[in-house]
Order: structure tokens, then sequence, then C-alpha cells
């Protein structure tokens, strides 16, 4: 399985790879920015992607659009503060499967991840 997990928080991905690594995934990819991960996205291909909603460059909803015009089924899962109806409305109609909220445990993560995609973990 491979992930790409997008956050401008290094702490952040640091976490989420070291979760991911727990349960047996070592292909776990990480962009600092929504233009670095969908630069990731589209050079390789992905199982899943965890992105964060507020990051400089670009952010993840711009990253989800541009990712949508390009593969309309991965699993895209928005790990965020923002919790406001108008923005988890705005990111459902521009497909976002799930969110994860910060700050997430270890187990808040396998859970999404066990939801979207089938894996064997450890």
């Amino acid at each position: 399985m491979k992930v790409l997990v997008v956050d401008d928080s290094a702490m952040t991905r640091m976490v989420a790879k070291r979760t991911l690594m727990g349960l047996g995934i070592d292909d776990v990819n990480e962009a600092e920015d929504g233009q670095a991960g969908l630069d990731k996205f589209n050079a390789a291909e992905f199982d899943i992607v965890f992105t964060d909603w507020n990051m400089p460059v670009m952010d993840g909803l711009g990253m989800l659009k541009a990712i949508r015009e390009i593969n309309k089924d991965i699993p895209i899962i928005m790990i965020t503060t923002e919790g406001s109806r108008a923005k988890v409305t705005e990111a459902i109609q521009h497909g976002i499967s799930d969110y994860l909220v910060k700050p997430f445990t270890p187990d808040s993560l396998k859970e999404k991840l066990c939801k979207w995609v089938q894996f064997a973990t450890k």
C-alpha cells in the first residue's frame, strides 16, 4: 500500500507516518504543502491521501479539486481543525472522502484508513 501524507506541520506528518508504519505500511510519502503533494500525486500511484486543509502555496481544498480532476475514486481524508458547516459542505461538494479532526490519535487515523482501504495490519 502506498500512502501520501500532505501537511505543512512536520509534527503531524511524523505522527501520521509513524502510525502508518506501525500498521505495517512502509510506503509513506510526505509533502509539506498542496502543490508539493499534487506533484507527488502526479508522479506516482497512491492508494489513499491524507491532507491538511490550511497550508501555504496550495491549500488542501485546492489539492483536492486538482486530484479529483485526475482521479475521482482515490480516498482523500482531510486532516483539519476546520469544522464549520460551510467548510465541510464545500469539501463534500468537491469530493472529499472523509475527515480526521486534529489533534488525531493513532487509533482514529487507523479507523479512517480501514474504512477506506483494505490492508493486512501487523
